[in-house]
């Protein structure tokens, strides 16, 4: 493994991968948290790749879905990535949460942007888009709930266990 990808970070993230298989509610799964914990904890390198293909393995497992949506799906987490670069920068409790309802919205404002532009299921209008996204609603509040539940276990037990590594000389500055 390399010294540029904390061993500690790649176990989160292959722990949250395996809560894909677990029974959830709809929305409610650690998928945004990964990407978000990618950007701020990986090498950029790794940030956007590594959840990237943890979700695209998964996928294979748990059975592929149209194409377009997948699209409209990994490009949301794909920026929730990026979010979690920019949240790299002045990483504090404030910029996280921030960080994570605004990566809820743009996965929200993306996925039903994609299911409304590419699906007959709902008309190609303003009021057809406006129509989508009063629908999915329901989804919104368990991405959100799920987004901001699973991003609070990541990075809270990360910060924890980084932590107790440092005071006991078992890990660097970067674990």
């Amino acid at each position: 493994m390399r010294k540029d990808i904390p061993a500690l970070a790649i176990i989160f993230i292959l722990f949250g991968a395996a809560l894909r298989f677990a029974p959830h509610l709809p929305n409610f799964t650690p998928i945004a948290a990964m990407a978000l914990f990618g950007g701020v904890y990986l090498n950029k390198k790794y940030a956007i790749i590594l959840p990237l293909a943890t979700m695209l393995i998964s996928d294979y497992f748990i059975g592929f879905y149209d194409l377009k949506l997948m699209l409209g799906v990994y490009l949301g987490f794909a920026i929730i990535g990026v979010i979690g670069l920019l949240v790299r920068k002045n990483k504090n409790i404030f910029t996280v949460i921030g960080g994570t309802i605004f990566g809820s919205v743009v996965f929200f404002i993306i996925t039903n942007f994609f299911v409304w532009a590419f699906y007959n299921w709902y008309a190609h209008t303003p009021s057809g888009l406006i129509r989508c996204f009063v629908m999915a609603v329901p989804f919104f509040r368990n991405t959100l709930l799920g987004d901001l539940f699973y991003v609070g276990v990541l990075f809270g037990a990360y910060e924890l266990i980084a932590l107790w590594l440092k005071r006991r000389g078992l890990a660097s500055e970067k674990v």
